[in-house]
């Protein structure tokens, strides 16, 4: 039984090859045709288009028909309470638990205003063990804090480290940068034509600075909604802890860094292997391959 993220979701669907393929041939510039921008209060993206892809890739099906059972864990910002998808429609609940507040919009469903699960519970084990009988959990804790920041090169095994990236992965990781600006030039160039933000603003402050000053703000947004992930997630595993951690700090990626995911699931991969060393080291590389 599984709880997390759409990757693990498309696992229970049996679709995790085809996912891994897309995800690992993104670039830059399909990256950006994902980004359907918003200026609604309630987000700045719908994520249409990401949900689109995702249909394309596990189909409309319900979540008690996969072939493993699945828990996916939303928030309801009405009743400040978690709200446990074991039944209906997998992408509905895909959807409401990839709404980052203040990123991307809520979902609406009848009188409840769901977000990402994480704003209350980002390592939610207990309800796949309330909802299912576990005979071994595996947590993995994409949030985990580190003391100092620590990068992706530096905790993966020397032979797999960014140096033997191939040339196409290079000029992915050199175009990302060019990927940014154009994304924040448009959204400098929206807020022009919307008249800027809600807050007011100095007469002589130019469209270039608004926008700075807004694309500032989702960030923060990010790294806040992280730092309390991170806070949560160590109080989670204290009062349920797992079989296996597998514990990734939240700086070896951050959130626009898509042209990576090579390398994360090398990361995954490798961290994955030495927790299970750690518990039971006669399955642990057989577990990981």
């Amino acid at each position: 039984m599984l709880h997390g993220g759409a990757d693990r979701r498309d696992f229970a669907s049996g679709k995790l090859p085809e996912d891994r393929e897309w995800v690992c041939n993104l670039d830059y510039l399909d990256v950006l045709k994902l980004v359907d921008v918003t200026w609604s209060p309630m987000g700045a993206m719908r994520a249409n288009k990401v949900m689109s892809k995702l249909e394309e890739l596990v189909g409309d099906r319900l979540i008690e028909d996969l072939p493993i059972p699945v828990t996916t864990v939303a928030t309801d910002l009405v009743r400040q309470r978690e709200v446990w998808f074991q039944n209906g429609p997998l992408l509905r609940a895909i959807r409401a638990s990839i709404a980052v507040p203040g990123v991307i919009t809520p979902v609406h469903i009848g009188e409840q205003v769901l977000v990402d699960g994480g704003l209350l519970n980002p390592l939610p084990m207990m309800p796949v063990l309330a909802a299912h009988e576990a005979d071994f959990v595996v947590a993995v804790n994409v949030t985990a804090h580190s003391p100092q920041p620590v990068t992706l090169e530096e905790l993966l095994p020397q032979e797999e480290s960014s140096d033997s990236r191939t040339a196409l992965e290079r000029d992915r990781d050199a175009n990302i940068g060019g990927w940014m600006e154009e994304v924040r030039g448009t959204t400098r160039r929206l807020w022009g034509g919307l008249g800027g933000s809600s807050e007011e603003s100095d007469d002589d402050e130019t469209v270039d600075l608004r926008g700075k000053r807004e694309w500032g703000k989702l960030d923060m947004i990010l790294e806040s909604f992280d730092i309390t992930q991170a806070a949560l997630a160590k109080y989670k595993v204290a009062g349920y802890p797992p079989d296996v951690l597998i514990e990734i700090p939240k700086t070896v990626c951050s959130t626009y860094e898509f042209h990576r995911a090579k390398e994360l699931i090398r990361l995954g991969r490798h961290l994955a292997d030495e927790a299970l060393e750690r518990r039971m080291p006669s399955i642990a590389s057989d577990a990981t391959k």
